[in-house]
């Protein structure tokens, strides 16, 4: 089904007319291998925002025929002028707004519906007000900057329409866009492939344990979480033993749910690049009133 979707989409758009959108990250990894063994010559692009751990950079470097596009402004440009999107992109959202005087932005975190009326769905979001009255630049637009943005010129320019690694269990946002539109969305106004829609993180490991792909380092190994002693096992779960995700180093998206995890191990394997995030960008600042009010949640 997945080379019958990525097929579809080439079909109606030709090889010059799509690319495959690759991060180097394990998803796009396992897309691009797909898509190339239908289409050898297809073409791949890979956003350089400088905010990819160094590894990431190298493994994408061993690919032929990708394209490098980079954003116009840099992190620092950003966090300066619009702030850090944390703990969600739909929480800092409404946190700008709310900031900014939006009606509904103060209904959202107070609990209420667009009609002032208790929402249940929306007590989770009451948390977030000790945050949003605080100093600490919080907003949605990093990804907008260092990715949407860079992209939407490249395909601008070029006409080209892309193939995604984006899988619907990955978030509620991701699964009610897939079941809106499918793997291939052809009549929006931005057409695109999730040929990888309806794929599990679990697909993604196994396939590249068959395939003997290689990933990039920031992963590790592939590992089994059972005590099986076959090399691959259907009825095994896996994991990596390293990064479960990649994507930017500085994203303090969710980092409170695993005790900032992430940036212990960014200060182990790259402590001048940590030190450029905790004092040159002064993301110690929200870090450390995160953990003073939200570790525990």
């Amino acid at each position: 089904m997945t080379e019958r979707r990525i097929a579809e989409f080439v079909e109606m758009y030709g090889l010059d007319g799509v690319y495959v959108s690759f991060s180097g990250g394990k998803d796009s990894t396992v897309l691009l291998h797909i898509c190339r063994k239908i289409y050898p010559d297809i073409q791949a692009v890979f956003l350089d925002t400088w905010l990819e751990f160094p590894e990431i950079r190298e493994f994408v470097k061993t690919f032929d025929n990708v394209v490098s596009i980079k954003p116009t402004k840099s992190m620092k440009q950003i966090v300066k002028e619009d702030g850090w999107c944390f703990p969600s992109k739909d929480v800092a959202h409404t946190i700008y707004y709310y900031r900014l005087g939006k009606e509904w932005a103060d209904k959202k975190l107070h609990g209420f519906d667009k009609n002032g009326k208790y929402s249940k769905f929306r007590q989770q979001y009451k948390k977030w007000l000790s945050l949003a009255e605080s100093t600490i630049p919080i907003s949605h637009k990093c990804c907008l900057d260092m990715k949407e943005r860079p992209v939407q010129v490249y395909e601008r320019h070029t006409k080209r329409h892309p193939l995604l690694a984006l899988m619907a269990e990955e978030s509620q946002r991701r699964e009610q866009a897939y079941l809106r539109t499918g793997c291939n969305s052809f009549n929006s106004d931005r057409p695109q492939s999730k040929p990888l829609g309806f794929w599990t993180e679990q697909d993604i490991l196994n396939y590249i344990i068959l395939n003997n792909l290689p990933i990039a380092s920031p992963y590790g190994k592939i590992i089994k979480m059972s005590n099986h002693k076959q090399l691959f096992c259907s009825e095994c779960k896996y994991t990596t033993s390293k990064e479960k995700r990649t994507g930017c180093m500085f994203c303090p998206i969710a980092c409170h749910l695993d005790k900032f995890a992430k940036f212990e191990r960014l200060k182990k394997l790259h402590p001048k690049i940590y030190d450029y995030c905790m004092e040159e960008l002064n993301e110690k600042e929200l870090l450390e009133f995160v953990q003073k009010n939200y570790t525990k949640f």
